[in-house]
């Protein structure tokens, strides 16, 4: 049984009053639209994954003609030990890139797996929405924000801090021009809210290289979705200072 398989098997095993958590949060209109695991040393049985859900019916469409959708992520361990931790994320339709929100009103919503209902669950999806327009703020300070290049550059630098620890940072070269450096035209801009999604489209993905001893290295795409957030959570609240 592949990745996603198992996902949706064990969010499909969590009965809220008779229907399952799966059933329930499509109900409310939210789909599901990814699904990833976390491979545990200790083999199957002890997973972590990731669902992600989208509502199609709420979207943010900037003026720019940058598409956002707002999304629902679901992590839960599989052997059902953890809490499910709703996280609130951004989905842009301009670059299929998924960005994490992280402010001091969407900080993580944890649920216990075992005495719960459908009023609870339902109260912790719409507690995400309700939150939605402090998204929509932080996003549109970020497009007002004009930054100089030295600013991005330091943001940059700054940035590496969310995927290497100091002491790998200390033994290899990086240009930071080349994180800053647009992939699309989309994200050229000279703003924030550009600046933040260049940056973490190159740290999630590895578009960046790296010398160390002498060597140019690739970087590895982040593939651990437990990473993956964390790198999103931290560079989200970087760019918020910016602005």
């Amino acid at each position: 049984m592949g990745a996603v398989n198992r996902a949706i098997e064990d969010f499909k095993r969590v009965d809220i009053d008779g229907e399952t958590m799966q059933y329930i949060i499509e109900k409310l209109g939210w789909k599901v639209s990814g699904v990833q695991e976390v491979k545990a040393r200790k083999g199957i049985g002890f997973q972590k994954h990731l669902i992600v859900f989208r509502n199609p019916d709420v979207v943010i469409n900037g003026d720019d003609g940058d598409t956002v959708f707002p999304q629902v992520l679901l992590t839960n361990s599989h052997d059902g030990k953890n809490a499910f931790t709703f996280t609130a994320g951004l989905f842009r339709m301009v670059c299929a890139n998924g960005l994490v929100v992280s402010t001091k009103e969407f900080e993580n919503v944890k649920m216990r797996h075992m005495g719960y209902t459908f009023e609870d669950l339902q109260a912790k999806i719409r507690e995400m929405v309700e939150l939605l327009p402090i998204t929509v703020e932080s996003m549109n300070k970020m497009k007002a924000t004009e930054i100089e290049e030295k600013v991005a550059l330091k943001f940059a630098k700054s940035a590496l801090t969310t995927r290497f620890t100091k002491d790998q940072i200390k033994v290899f070269k990086i240009d930071l021009k080349q994180l800053i450096q647009p992939v699309r035209t989309e994200d050229a801009g000279s703003d924030v809210w550009s600046l933040f999604n260049v940056v973490q489209e190159k740290l999630i993905t590895g578009d960046f290289s790296y010398t160390m001893g002498g060597k140019v290295r690739k970087a590895r795409e982040i593939k651990n979705f437990s990473q993956d957030i964390d790198v999103n959570k931290k560079l989200f609240a970087m760019a918020n200072e910016l602005v």
